[in-house]
């Protein structure tokens, strides 16, 4: 498994530091300058602002996840790989970060990946640059699991829409009314079974 290596990584970013600069960078944006394209592109990040700020002020872990991650004893770093440009992010890093909250013993980090593409290549999907992904290192920086870029029942209602010829928007469109339904539920659990694997019992 890769090694922590600090040397392909551009800058981190505290969870709370990068809503706030995604919060600045949708409000500084005049859309009367814009072009349609860029119109567009504003529109998505207004959205993935919403529904970030939606699950931050939602998303409750469970007393079973709690129980589990009062269990962590060692420190533990975890990266997420994300962009404010993806929707799949917008919806999942929230989770990611409110669980990575039970334990003082985990400290997240975000790291951009358009700004720290040798590291992201560290962990394509499918030779893809998939996000959001998320690696956990220990104390000793070596990687204890990865997860991403989707739970398995998105990613399998992504792949049987595609198979079956949809239109990407209207794929994206079934998605995100598969994570709103979902309420995060599938993220805890996934992750919830791989953080189990790095408790000593």
């Amino acid at each position: 498994m890769p090694k922590l290596n600090y040397c392909t990584i551009n800058e981190f970013k505290s969870y709370s530091k990068y809503v706030e600069e995604f919060s600045e960078k949708v409000s500084s944006i005049n859309p009367d300058l814009l072009d349609e394209h860029k119109k567009e592109k504003l529109g998505i990040l207004k959205l993935n602002l919403q529904r970030t700020s939606r699950l931050d002020k939602t998303f409750e872990p469970t007393e079973e996840t709690k129980n589990i991650f009062s269990k962590i004893t060692n420190k533990q770093q975890w990266i997420i790989i994300t962009e404010t440009w993806c929707g799949d992010s917008a919806q999942i890093v929230p989770v990611i970060a409110k669980l990575a909250q039970l334990n003082n013993k985990i400290d997240l980090k975000i790291l951009l990946r358009d700004t720290n593409l040798d590291f992201m290549d560290l962990y394509l999907t499918n030779g893809g640059r998939a996000i959001p992904k998320l690696i956990v290192y220990d104390e000793n920086n070596e990687e204890l699991f990865k997860w991403g870029p989707r739970p398995k029942a998105a990613q399998d209602l992504f792949t049987k829409l595609k198979n079956e010829g949809m239109e990407k928007s209207d794929i994206n469109k079934e998605l995100h009314l598969w994570y709103g339904r979902n309420r995060g539920k599938e993220i805890e659990k996934e992750i919830c079974e791989l953080t189990k694997s790095t408790i000593l019992v």
